[in-house]
Order: structure tokens, then sequence, then C-alpha cells
């Protein structure tokens, strides 16, 4: 690994003799003499570590660390202290630092320690996925994430799969809902039977009743044979129900007797099939609502819902899209015969702050294009559909900080008033401040006070 390091110190003498001390061992290292120069180096440049003093004029190494949180997130930080405070280190461990030094630095173990970090680098970029697989809860091997959010969902599965208790997944498209009912299925008793999927939406109202419940010959026009319906092949295992809120109303009806009285009629059939299929449901839709519309029944709802599963959508947790990315990456270059390819930190930045409507199914075809149009073994901005380089606004805020101020409070306004549904009370107890407060900076900032396009 060529690797590419940037030092970080005021003190001239400091910062170059270590940088000496590192290109005499075969690096390529940069230096800045403070947090500025540092943050612009990094934003134009992939560092492998940086090296930093904590204090410095401008920005010290603290605030210097956060930032590089941001805007490269795959960057190993050490930061170097002459105030021998263990506090200090601790500090900036907790905030993401990897290792700290206490000046005088010892060359030595300098040398060793980058050494070490970059084989452990070296390492984790070859099988990230692996590790990512690895450290996740046992079984649910296909559900990538360490988000908070995630974790809460890993939980409610090792808690449900081993009942028989429906469960209802709800969720926006692409957030896996599927995956997630294959997790509970093959976490429980049931693991050893069939797992078997039906999307309610994707079926005709005519052929849905006998898809489920199966039909006897000669009970409709077409019907030339027997058919065994679903709910009796997945007798055993676990029926998994998607897109539930389309399912027709009058089927409901029969759908809720199969559950409760664990057997059915075969459409055209006198004599009730036994069945024990454990139900999972699974909607993008806010089927509550649709109950009160009655468009959905009720009672069928809470027969469903005895444990609801709410998956949080990809922009609720952009702390994942490192993980995801990596692991797509991973899947493309074995599929498409490439070699592991590895993506720049100003590219994973645009995929961080784009608005991901499409869920993790989105990120994934944007991957995927990604790896085809790579030439090199880096993805760079220049390998993303177009759409994602034409929305990124880094570095366009103006430079007088009096306009700058506006155009960030124009843009963070703007995004919470989405995040809460374009509900003013809602963004307005976010933001902190007044409801009358807040239609005032909206009018001052041009925003419009009515739902406007993305």
């Amino acid at each position: 690994m060529n690797a590419k390091i940037l030092v970080v110190d005021d003190e001239e003498a400091i910062r170059t003799s270590i940088q000496m001390i590192l290109n005499e061992e075969g690096y390529r290292t940069d230096t800045a003499s403070d947090g500025q120069e540092a943050l612009d180096r990094i934003k134009s440049e992939d560092y492998d570590i940086i090296i930093s003093d904590i204090k410095m004029p401008k920005w010290d190494g603290i605030q210097l660390l956060e930032k590089v949180s941001h805007f490269s997130p795959e960057s190993f930080f050490i930061i170097m202290t002459a105030y021998a405070s263990i506090d200090t280190a601790i500090g900036a461990l907790r905030k993401g630092a990897i290792d700290y030094f206490i000046k005088p630095i010892e060359f030595d173990d300098l040398i060793m320690k980058v050494k070490r970090l970059l084989d452990y680098k070296r390492a984790a970029s070859e099988n990230i996925t692996l590790r990512q697989r690895i450290s996740a809860p046992v079984g649910f091997e296909n559900i990538i994430g360490k988000s908070k959010s995630m974790h809460k969902v890993f939980n409610l599965i090792r808690q449900v799969a081993p009942t028989n208790s429906n469960v209802l997944i709800s969720g926006k498209s692409g957030t896996g809902k599927e995956l997630v009912a294959k997790a509970i299925h093959y976490n429980s008793k049931r693991k050893n039977d069939i797992f078997l999927p039906i999307n309610c939406g994707a079926i005709s109202e005519n052929l849905i009743e006998s898809e489920l419940f199966g039909h006897k010959k000669g009970s409709f026009t077409g019907a030339t044979e027997e058919k065994t319906g679903l709910f009796k092949v997945a007798d055993g295992g676990t029926l998994f129900l998607d897109e539930i809120g389309d399912l027709p109303l009058a089927l409901q009806v029969k759908l809720l007797r199969a559950i409760e009285d664990k057997q059915f009629l075969p459409v055209g059939g006198t004599v009730h099939v036994k069945t024990d299929a454990r139900i999972i449901a699974a909607t993008n839709q806010n089927i509550f609502e649709k109950t009160k519309t009655g468009e959905f029944r009720e009672d069928l709802y809470y027969r469903l819902n005895v444990v609801e599963i709410k998956l949080p959508s990809l922009n609720e947790r952009k702390e994942d899209i490192p993980i995801l990315v990596n692991h797509f990456i991973e899947k493309f270059c074995y599929e498409m015969g490439k070699p592991n390819l590895r993506i720049d930190n100003k590219t994973i930045r645009i995929l961080m702050n784009h608005n991901w409507r499409g869920g993790v199914r989105e990120l994934e075809n944007v991957i995927e294009r990604a790896v085809i149009f790579a030439t090199g073994m880096v993805i760079s901005p220049d390998n993303l559909a177009d759409y994602l380089i034409c929305e990124t606004n880094e570095n366009l805020y103006p430079e007088i900080l009096k306009d700058a101020v506006k155009a960030f409070e124009k843009e963070h306004i703007i995004k919470t008033v989405k995040k809460y549904n374009y509900d003013k009370d809602a963004t307005a107890k976010a933001l902190n401040i007044g409801l009358s407060s807040l239609y005032r900076k909206m009018e001052e900032l041009d925003i419009p006070t009515k739902s406007f396009d993305d």
C-alpha cells in the first residue's frame, strides 16, 4: 500500500522532521501548519492517516478531528500532545481518534504504529463486508447496518423470532422488509420449513384468493385441476404477505378467519383445510390510517400487528451508508470479475448528502453503475450518475459570512420542514423557535410556506 499521510503541527521543525522520517519509510507525506490548512488539503486529497497536534492556532486538533469524521470518515486520526494529560488523550479517543503520541515523539514508536495501522487498514479494505457480517447479530448476515436504529431492529428480531407470534413490518420501499422477514424465519423454530413470500399487490384481485387458499377443480372457469393454496403450502413454515395494505377488503375477512381458526375453505370447497403457517406481513403504507377510512379491517390489523417492526429509511440512518457502499462494491466487483475497488472520500460525502428517496435499492443501483464505469482502482465522483453530481452543494456557500449564514439557514430550514412533512408546528419545535419566528424566517429567506418540490 502506497499510503498517504498528513502531518499537522504549527511547529515547522516538528512537522518537517516527521515528514522526513515517514518519507524515508516510503510513505507519501504532506504537511499543514493549522487545522484550516489541513481541512483544505483533506477536501482535495484522500489520506490514510492524519497525525495532528492538539494545540494549534485557528482550529485545534480536537476541532479538526470532528471535521475529519465528516469529510474523511475512512482516515485514521492520531493525536499528538506535549501536554501529557491522559484526559486529553482519552477525550480524543472518545471522539474517534485511533491513537495518540506524547511529545517529544519517539520516531521508532511512530513508524511501528503507522505500519501497524496501515496493515490493519489493508486487511480491513480487503474484507470489510466480512468483518461487518461477523460483528452483526448472528443469523442477520444479509442485513447491513451498525446504526442505533438498526440495532433496535436487530433486537426486535432476536426477541420475536423464537415465538409463533404474527409480525407486521412497516417501512418505505427499499428498506429491506423481506430481509427482516427472512431473518425472523431463519432464527425461529420453523427455520427448517418453508419461507414462502407472496406480494399481495402484484396478483390480480380475481386470482389472489385462489393463490392464498387454493381451489377445487371446476370451481370457476379455467379451474381445470385442483390447486393447493399457499396457506397450505406454508404449513409448518412462514407465509410472508408483502404489501398487505393492497389486499382486497373482501378477502381480508377470509384471511382473518384463516389466521384465527388456523383453517380455511379453498375456493369451491366444502371441507376446511387445516394449516399451521406463521404470518409475517409487510407494508409501505400507513394501514392504521386505512382502518379509520374503512379501507382495511381494524380486527385484521390488530391480529397481524402482534409485534410491529418499523424499519428506518436510509435517510434516517446515514451513518450506515459507508458500510453499505463497501458491501455493494464488493458484491458488484465479484459479479463483474473486477478487482476490489475502493471509493474516495469526496464520493462518500456526495452519497452521504444525497436524499435517498429510493432507499437502499437506489444506493445499490448507484454503486452498481459506479463499478461499471470505474476505470481505475478508485470510484470517484466522475463514476456517479449526473443527478448526484449536480445536487451536491459542497463549497457553494458565499464568501461573505452574513450571506453564507443565510444560505445555511435556508438549507437547514428546508430540510427540517421536509423531515416533518411540512408540519410547521413540529418544525418550529425541532428548530427550538416559535411558530411566528419560523414563518418570519421563511418569508425572510424566500422559502414557500406551503409544500414545495424537492
